[in-house]
């Protein structure tokens, strides 16, 4: 598509290193922001004008929260840095021979280019049932979801037809993680404490949550305890737990699993995720869908180009795969990045990057948590649930989020209530096969 002639990146040329960084996520931000002071441009791009907190997504998905509670607007955050510019273009490539990177706009020269343009849903090459689910990885999937599930409900209230009503009510979370555990109890407290109020004419004992996982036991990335805590959790609400079973096939009615059939008319897509791999780099520095980075977040085979965040892969003995994709990994190497990119401006020795492990944590309900410490401690329940909701406060981004997300938490706890139950606009998921196809995300 040719690029209108009224448009362009518009950055000044200056006597001064630029620093180009791709992605507004907690990688490519909290490197940003690190950099504010330093003699260079920096120049962030990214293709939405706000900063997401991924990890809270389920609960705007799940009507616990509104979007603007845990997004930010990425010019706030560079306010106040006269040498710091952001366009809002989407990236298509880099040439490393050039030192370009090429946008929907055009082309922009650099002397430092950082790669922390984060993950995408991973399908695992089910591509025929891709725009038939419902995945969760940015703010536009999390209204979508909610508003998907909502007309459903708006539906299955006029229905007469026993299947259809079935198909509506039912609701399949594909994926044990984090994500997939807190989605799936964030829908068994709606079903107990919410929908039953809201549509008194359906019998809610008809509606059924199945989470579907492919491994032995939930929650692989944490500890057997954390795994073993939630399953219990989750039996304990009604939801059905399919461990080592596996999605074959979705026709937009009915989920094939290896074990038999369940007939919905919502998945949510959970699995998994692989990294948002640009075009341009040379093959041998791509490892499964992952950049493959030095100690210092610098690129297999080139001298100024660095990745972080989930797009990242450094290996090392004791991460042979890489780090966890995971928020706490992005930030620690954004800030660990801008240190060295300042040795590097004043050429002074760089230091590799090490990764402080602080914990991991998942929610599944009101006083229902599991939390894994460094040092082999484990909690769960009431008190693990109090440390999953300060953390998250802690990390979000801007005082304004923190208080809302807050009160938004309060009351639900104190009502049993959740007040974001709005369709703002409609889901279509014919529009959502032809958006999907159009961005790959």
């Amino acid at each position: 598509m040719p690029i209108p002639a009224h448009l362009s990146l518009a950055i000044p040329d200056v006597d001064l290193p630029r620093i180009i960084i791709v992605g507004g996520g907690f990688g490519g931000l909290n490197l940003a922001k690190e950099l504010r002071k330093t003699e260079a441009q920096v120049v962030l791009l990214d293709k939405n004008n706000f900063h997401t907190f991924q990890p809270l997504l389920y609960q705007v998905a799940t009507a616990g929260l509104e979007p603007d509670s845990i997004a930010r607007p990425l010019r706030k955050s560079l306010e106040g840095s006269p040498n710091h510019f952001f366009r809002m273009v989407k990236v298509t490539g880099i040439s490393s021979e050039r030192n370009e990177v090429v946008t929907s706009i055009g082309n922009l020269s650099y002397d430092y280019l950082i790669l922390a343009n984060g993950s995408v849903t991973n399908y695992f090459n089910k591509k025929d049932f891709r725009p038939k689910v419902l995945p969760l990885k940015r703010i536009v999937h999390a209204l979508d979801a909610r508003s998907h599930i909502l007309q459903n409900f708006e539906q299955a209230v006029m229905t007469k037809d026993q299947n259809e009503l079935e198909k509506m009510m039912n609701i399949v979370v594909v994926g044990g993680g984090p994500t997939g555990v807190e989605v799936s109890g964030a829908l068994a407290e709606l079903k107990r404490f919410i929908l039953p109020k809201d549509y008194p004419d359906l019998d809610f004992s008809q509606m059924n949550i199945h989470l579907i996982e492919g491994s032995a036991r939930l929650l692989n990335g944490m500890s057997d305890f954390a795994g073993k805590e939630a399953l219990n959790y989750m039996k304990k609400m009604g939801i059905d737990v399919q461990l080592s079973t596996f999605v074959e096939d979705y026709d937009g009615d009915t989920v094939t699993l290896n074990s038999g059939k369940i007939e919905t008319a919502t998945v949510v897509w959970s699995a998994g995720v692989r990294g948002n791999v640009v075009e341009g780099l040379e093959e041998s520095s791509v490892e499964r869908s992952r950049i493959l980075v030095d100690e210092f977040s610098r690129v297999k085979g080139t001298e100024n180009v660095f990745a972080i965040g989930d797009v990242a892969m450094m290996q090392s003995e004791e991460f042979p795969n890489g780090h966890p994709m995971v928020a706490p990994v992005a930030m620690q190497q954004g800030r660990h990045l801008a240190k060295n990119l300042k040795k590097i401006l004043k050429k002074e020795e760089t230091e590799g990057f090490k990764y402080l492990d602080k914990g991991s944590m998942a929610t599944i309900g009101k006083n229902k948590a599991v939390v894994d410490m460094p040092n082999g401690m484990h909690f769960k329940g009431f008190f693990a649930w109090l440390i999953w909701m300060f953390v998250h406060i802690m990390y979000l981004i801007g005082f304004r989020n923190k208080l809302i997300t807050l009160n938004n938490w309060v009351w639900s706890y104190i009502t049993y209530d959740k007040g974001s139950r709005l369709i703002i606009r409609t889901f279509n998921r014919k529009f959502m096969r032809r958006s999907t196809a159009i961005n790959k995300n």
